[in-house]
């Protein structure tokens, strides 16, 4: 028994164990909540973007009606492909942004979380042997 540790030296390695895993898995846990906010923001860019263009693609519509009204029929098919060009864009920006968004969401550190399940499994195997 001269070489095997104390009881109170073997709870000192325990808690200096577990304290770091806390630590360890806090890091991860907030490295995955940064990327999934970086996503957000792009998302919610591409989105913003998306209803730019849309307002522009609005505008041309109706600036194709008033064309159609008063000019000859070139001049409204012009401004009717030039809309149709605008909310084309609009649509695949908003179609962009929607997939970002939803990679970024739920907002919870899932792998962390995953990590922490396994080793809570792994400390309650060891305790049990």
């Amino acid at each position: 028994m001269a070489g095997e540790p104390s009881v109170g030296e073997l709870v000192k390695q325990a808690s200096e164990q577990l304290s770091d895993l806390v630590k360890t898995e806090m890091r991860t846990a907030q490295a995955e909540m940064v990327q999934k906010g970086k996503r957000a923001g792009k998302g919610g860019g591409m989105l913003g973007a998306a209803a730019a263009v849309g307002y522009v693609g609005l505008i041309g519509v109706w600036a194709t009606v008033a064309a159609l009204l008063d000019l000859a029929l070139d001049v409204w098919a012009a401004v009717l492909i030039a809309t149709a060009l605008f909310l084309v864009v609009a649509g695949v920006l908003a179609l962009l942004g929607r997939a970002q968004l939803k990679r970024a969401v739920p907002a919870k550190p899932e792998r962390a979380i995953d990590g922490v399940r396994s080793d809570v499994h792994e400390i309650k195997e060891r305790v049990h042997r």
